[in-house]
Order: C-alpha cells, then structure tokens, then sequence
C-alpha cells in the first residue's frame, strides 16, 4: 500500500500515523480502512466533534429540533452556516459523485470493527464560529452572512484543477476562501487553533499506537504543533464580550433619540419628519429582508413594526420577531425536517423548506435593520444640522 498522504511521528514510545485525506476523494476512505486493518492502532483520532459526530451518526438528529428555540437562543445564525457548507459539500458530492465525509465514517466504522478507541479530536464547531465571529466586527459579520447567501446561488461547476486545490484544504477554509483573504486573522481561529486543538487530543488518545484521520490541510500545522503542550482550555474559550461593542450599541439609540428629542424641541415639524425618516428607513430595509426571503406577509409587517424600535434597544433584535412570527404561521412539519439535508443543496430547495426560510427571515430582517439603522441615523442627523 502507498504511503502517501500518510506521516508518521514517533512521540517517546507512542506511534502517531496522520492519514491526510481530501474530503472529497473516494480513494482516502479506502486508505483509512486499508492503513487502520494494517496497524491495528489502540486509538483512531477523528477530525470530528460531538456535533458533526451525532450529525454523521444520526441524520434524523434534524427531527428533533426545536425552530423556536434555535432562535430563542440566537443560533439561527449559527444553524443558517452550519446548512450553507453542507450544501457546498452536497453540490461537490453531486458532481463528482462522491461522499464528503466518507474517509471519516470509515475511521469510525474501522475503529469499531477492529477495538480501537474512538477519539473526537476537533473542537467544537460552535466555539470556532463564535472566536470566527469575534473577529470581524459589524460590517464584517454583515459581509460574511451576504457572501453565505450569495452562494447559496452560485451553480457554477467546479473544474478538475480546483478539486484538486481543494484537496489540500480544510472543507470550512475552502467554504471561506475568499472571505479569509479579505481577513488574513481568521486563518487563527480556522485553522491555527483546531492544528493546536487536534495535537493535543491526538497527543492524548490512549494506546501506544494511534492513527489520526485528518483534513490535509490540518498535517503540516500538527506536525509542527504536536511536539509542544497546548492548553485546550484556553483554546475551547469563547472570546470575553467587550464592553466597547456593547456601550455603542446603547450610545447611537441614546445619541439618535437625544438628536430627535431635541429637534422636537426646537422645531417640531422636523422632529416629526426625524420620526418619520427612522421608522420608514428601518422598517422599509427590515421588511424587504424578510420579503426576500419570502417570509409569510405577518413576517414581512411584524419586520417593519418592530426594527424602528428594535434598533433602538440592543436587545432586541427585529428579525427574532418576524422569525418567530414566520415559525408560528408556517411551523415546520416533520417532512421538513427530514429533507432538509437534501433542500440545502438547491436554492429553490433553501427558500421552499420551512426551517430555512425561518433562518433566512431571522437572517436577512437583521441585515435590512442594521442597514437602514445606519441610513436612517444619517438622514436623522442631516435633518437635524438642516434645522439648526
């Protein structure tokens, strides 16, 4: 058997074998199987967490989830990536004919069938997304959720070449591409991080012997990272809310209805067109989110309502208001949820499935809102020098 793309590293008397696999490549599950049957390993690390482990495991796992509380919780937008590179993944599955994440099921299957102890070595894809998050700032994370929306609509085929390319690149890098070389920092917490993370979990699986099997993206990173000690604490850490975001967040509602109240003041006329100019300016961007996500019409007006008020208080949020709104007169049944794997994969099937619609009503009301907070708030304080 050829021993490419696999790396071996002797730690004292424990054996490592990284086996760098491309998801997207039918020969790396065999390789997986072949290399795990040859070694016996007393460990097999997967480059997996509890989450895309139960996700593999149990595809009925949709079924029981609770659409109320996803957005209660403020994991729409969490839950809208987490479906959008799932979707990436299917369309390479569907052209190429290929399964993405098979060499990890094998992994699995192999370390069952032989008695080898089954480790999750990657980190939480939660706690990645929110040090991801962390990273980019307001204009930033508004960027991001527009390019994951633009690609739900591009059907543009893959070329052999860039396959090939993407072989060599962790499945959420190659899904970011773009946007991290538009932020070089988020190769920190994308990849930098997990290399450490998975070190050190693949340095701590049990046994003498322990195979690994790993984006091959993630190998050059770990061979480097395995040789020192990490603290997996401090790398699960979600980022410390700073209090700078927050204090803004209630200075520009404070700062926009001193500007009104005083206008009001001074010329009640303008003050009333103030008024007028916020709520039309929210309202309108907030709607027409939900309208393109063709949320039901009491989402679409629930929208409009609520973001002139919501964005005056950082707590709320307008489009938890038309999400829920949306889930209420247009609940998921359980055929939704048994097909959203499959929907994901088209954006005819992303806008029909009632649980992502709820997401995009929830995701693109927020984008109107912050939107017209900001021309709306520009046309507040150019009314206000106008009638000094």
């Amino acid at each position: 058997m050829s021993e490419e793309n696999i790396t071996r590293i002797q730690l004292g008397s424990k054996e490592i074998i990284l086996i760098g696999t491309a998801h997207v490549s039918k020969q790396s599950a065999e390789q997986v199987k072949e290399v795990v049957e040859r070694e016996k390993p007393d460990a097999v690390c997967v480059e997996l967490d509890e989450q895309r482990y139960q996700a593999i495991m149990d595809g009925s796992k949709w079924k029981e989830m609770d659409i109320f509380k996803v957005i209660k919780e403020k994991k729409a937008t969490l839950l809208f990536m987490n479906l959008v590179i799932s979707s990436f993944q299917k369309r390479l599955a569907k052209q190429f004919g290929i399964k993405p994440g098979q060499e990890m099921i094998q992994g699995i299957e192999s370390a069952k069938e032989h008695g080898a102890e089954l480790v999750l070595a990657d980190r939480n894809i939660q706690i990645t997304f929110s040090r991801i998050w962390h990273q980019i700032g307001m204009w930033g994370k508004v960027k991001l959720l527009s390019e994951l929306v633009a690609s739900i609509f591009n059907k543009e085929s893959i070329t052999e070449e860039e396959l090939e390319k993407m072989k060599t690149q962790d499945a959420l890098n190659a899904m970011l591409q773009e946007f991290t070389a538009a932020f070089p920092k988020l190769k920190i917490p994308l990849i930098d991080e997990r290399d450490k993370y998975l070190a050190q979990n693949i340095k701590n699986a049990p046994g003498e012997k322990v195979v690994a099997v790993l984006g091959a993206a993630h190998v050059p990173g770990i061979k480097e990272a395995i040789n020192k000690e990490h603290d997996l604490k401090a790398l699960t850490k979600r980022p410390p809310k700073t209090k700078a975001p927050k204090t803004i967040a209630w200075l520009i509602p404070i700062l926009i209805l001193g500007i009104i109240g005083y206008t009001f003041y001074a010329n009640p006329s303008a003050g009333f067109q103030q008024t007028l100019s916020w709520i039309l300016w929210n309202g309108s961007f907030s709607a027409l989110g939900a309208l393109i996500a063709f949320g039901h019409p009491l989402a679409v007006i629930t929208a409009f309502i609520v973001a002139p008020l919501s964005s005056l208080n950082p707590l709320m949020a307008a489009g938890w208001f038309s999400g829920f709104v949306q889930a209420y007169v247009r609940r998921p049944n359980v055929g939704d949820f048994e097909t959203l794997s499959e929907d994901v994969f088209t954006v005819k099937g992303f806008w029909n499935n009632k649980v992502t619609r709820i997401l995009l009503v929830v995701i693109l009301s927020n984008l109107g809102s912050t939107l017209g907070t900001v021309i709306g708030g520009a046309d507040v304080v150019r009314l206000f020098f106008e009638n000094l």
